[in-house]
């Protein structure tokens, strides 16, 4: 099980020539090391080539474009107006005019973009997976990867746990099947054809923990792709081969029977928890790892789980403390595993992919966002939950399978310190969190829609209208939206907060205001978001241009430009609220961690006649409280209704007041 190492040239996209060196069977990517804090970033290859067969290769998509300079400079001047003093726009718009003088700074380094744009397949991409994900040194979970809830089953015992874990690996590797076999439909957005590269390295991808920066672990294209996933239980991992010997794959009825006999080989409860270790600060972690992966059998041990299509954790049952708070302790068991004592041992947080099938019916997906974004994962989701229902009945060949093979590791004291420090600090982390977790019935997008307004920018609008009056002004604010209509495009941030949403909470909160008037501020308001919405989606976003060109000032060795070292610069990247849109068929919830120690996480999902929410802070801090916000949000709802005519109750069948969890 040998790691080849492929050193890829500079940039293997668009300017690449000549004939392509070999692939090795593998092919473990890293970040170089920079000469300075992000130096020598441009040498990562890792998602600049998609496979020789893109999924969207009969859909040629445009590259994502650089904004002109004058136009984003003048759009970040607009975003500060609700966020900072006269005196400090002021002082801000002096730097940005010397920042874009003609043959100032900004032109140069404007010029520098457009030439890496002309040279690369998507000039963003690869500078946003180092800048955002790979560069961090913050723990995975609740810092980075977010966690989706699904409906829950109708199980409650360990046999309904295996039943359903069974159909659930079949639903996913029938997903597989399409894509391999070029048979997934091109997604479309807004009337959009989507870019469908992300899907190609969703499966037997991992991220590789480092002690200064992280790397990634892709499948080689064109090469044979892993059988095997990995199933942990009681902190004890083991490798299940998924297809005979033909090349079919195992049929529910063989998964189950293999589910099982892992239950029956993993019933010690006393094991060491190694997953806490991958949930642990990046640099602890990648010190932990060179130290684990000394020895031979914990090299292959880690390597079968890295290299695995995906993992499936069969967690023990979720406490339920109450029914207010049981929604809340389902997420924070998706999204962290609940501590060391409880699930987090079943975890790796490294992994793209892992499937949560809890004892009593709570299911769930975590994944790693290096890889991959929300909108892929939500269509796997709605993919496996409509094929759980309707499973393949194919009969299981009658052919003995083997036993599945349990990875062993060695715990030497050195490593099992690094444990109990791990899980010291992931408990910590744990219990820091606050979760709050609701189901809106008040009414869902069908409401907007009727009144021709953009449900998505209702809710944004209804965010910040919450946030102020809650905290009594607006923050910086980011919704992170997908430019996936572009060629290997990720992902850009829309600022909600604006002078229109700011004029509305003024007049909400105003004792005599008028019904007639604040309509109107909330049509202006909703529109103006929807229209930035659509400029950032148009690939003319301010967020990751300005980014652009921090970086490459910060590749050319020089001196930052004063526009990113003046205050309100800190107070505009500052995200008090981090929130987004995960759109899915089913009636499922995304949760992450807020972005700021100050801050929240707000994701939602909207469905027809409800909305479901989930708001994170940190106890740490004194000033947010995500039950506060939440009770805030479903008030502000509320008051959106009646405006729009709909009565509180009317559209889900049930009172607005009451803060009802995710079913």
């Amino acid at each position: 099980m040998g790691c080849w190492r492929l050193l890829l040239p500079p940039w293997g996209g668009a300017r690449a020539r000549g004939p392509r060196a070999p692939l090795q069977p593998w092919r473990q990517l890293h970040v170089p090391r920079a000469a300075g804090p992000v130096g020598a970033l441009e040498p990562f290859p890792s998602l600049q080539r998609p496979p020789s067969r893109c999924l969207a290769s009969s859909f040629p998509l445009p590259r994502q474009p650089v904004p002109p300079l004058a136009q984003t400079l003048e759009r970040y001047l607009r975003s500060l107006e609700v966020l900072v003093t006269p005196e400090e726009l002021e002082e801000t718009r002096q730097l940005v005019q010397e920042f874009g003088a003609p043959g100032g700074e900004g032109e140069r380094l404007q010029a520098q973009l457009e030439r890496r744009a002309a040279r690369m397949e998507n000039w963003l991409s690869d500078w946003w997976v180092q800048s955002a994900y790979l560069e961090s040194r913050l723990p995975l979970a609740v810092h980075s990867s977010p966690a989706v809830v699904l409906p829950k089953q109708d199980y409650s015992d360990w046999r309904g746990q295996l039943r359903f874990a069974a159909k659930l690996i079949a639903g996913v590797l029938d997903f597989k099947a399409k894509i391999d076999q070029q048979a997934l439909l091109v997604e479309y957005r807004g009337g959009h054809p989507q870019c469908m590269a992300q899907y190609s390295r969703l499966f037997a991808s991992c991220r590789l923990p480092g002690p200064k920066h992280d790397g990634l672990l892709l499948p080689p294209p064109g090469r044979r792709a892993p059988t095997f996933v990995t199933v942990v239980r009681n902190f004890q991992f083991f490798q299940l081969e998924v297809y005979n010997s033909d090349g079919t794959p195992l049929t529910v009825d063989q998964l189950h029977l293999q589910l099982q006999r892992i239950r029956g080989l993993s019933w010690k409860t006393d094991k060491e928890p190694l997953g806490v270790l991958t949930g642990d600060h990046r640099h602890t972690w990648g010190q932990a790892y060179s130290t684990l992966m000394r020895d031979r059998l914990n090299r292959e041990s880690a390597r079968c789980i890295q290299r695995s299509l995906f993992s499936v954790c069969l967690d023990a049952p979720v406490l339920k403390v109450s029914d207010e708070r049981y929604p809340s302790r389902v997420a924070a068991q998706m999204l962290h595993g609940g501590g060391s004592y409880s699930n987090s041992g079943n975890r790796w947080f490294d992994k793209t992919l892992q499937f949560i099938v809890g004892e009593d019916g709570v299911c769930g997906v975590l994944y790693e966002q290096a890889v991959a974004d929300g909108a892929p994962i939500a269509t796997i989701i709605d993919h496996v939950l409509d094929y759980c229902k309707d499973p393949d009945t194919a009969r299981a060949p009658m052919t003995p399978l083997p036993l599945p093979p349990k990875l062993y590791f060695y715990i030497t004291p050195e490593i099992k310190w690094d444990i109990e420090r791990a899980k010291r600090n992931l408990d910590i982390l744990i219990t820091d969190l606050d979760i709050s977790c609701f189901t809106y019935r008040g009414f869902g997008q069908g409401l907007p829609k009727r009144w021709g307004l953009r449900p998505d920018s209702l809710f944004q609008v209804a965010l910040q209208l919450a946030y102020f009056r809650t905290h009594g002004s607006l923050c910086a604010t980011s919704e992170v939206v997908s430019l996936r209509r572009f060629h290997l495009g990720r992902t850009d941030a829309v600022r909600p907060a604006a002078p229109p949403v700011l004029r509305l909470a003024r007049a909400m909160d105003a004792p005599h205001g008028q019904d007639e008037e604040t309509l109107a501020l909330l049509q202006a308001a909703v529109e103006s978001q929807s229209a930035r919405t659509e400029q950032v989606l148009a690939g003319q976003g301010i967020d990751r241009h300005l980014l652009g060109l921090k970086l490459a000032a910060i590749g050319d060795g020089q001196r930052l430009p004063g526009i990113f070292m003046d205050t309100a610069y800190a107070i505009a990247t500052h995200c008090r609220l981090l929130t987004g849109q995960v759109a899915s068929r089913s009636d499922c919830l995304m949760v992450y961690g807020p972005q700021v120690p100050d801050g929240y996480g707000v994701c939602y999902n909207p469905l027809d006649a409800h909305v479901n929410f989930a708001i994170t802070a940190f106890n740490c801090c004194r000033e947010t409280h995500a039950q506060r916000l939440a009770h805030t949000l479903q008030r502000v709802l509320d008051q959106l209704a009646r405006l729009l005519g709909e009565s509180p109750g009317g559209a889900g069948g049930e009172g607005g007041g009451d803060v009802e969890g995710q079913p």
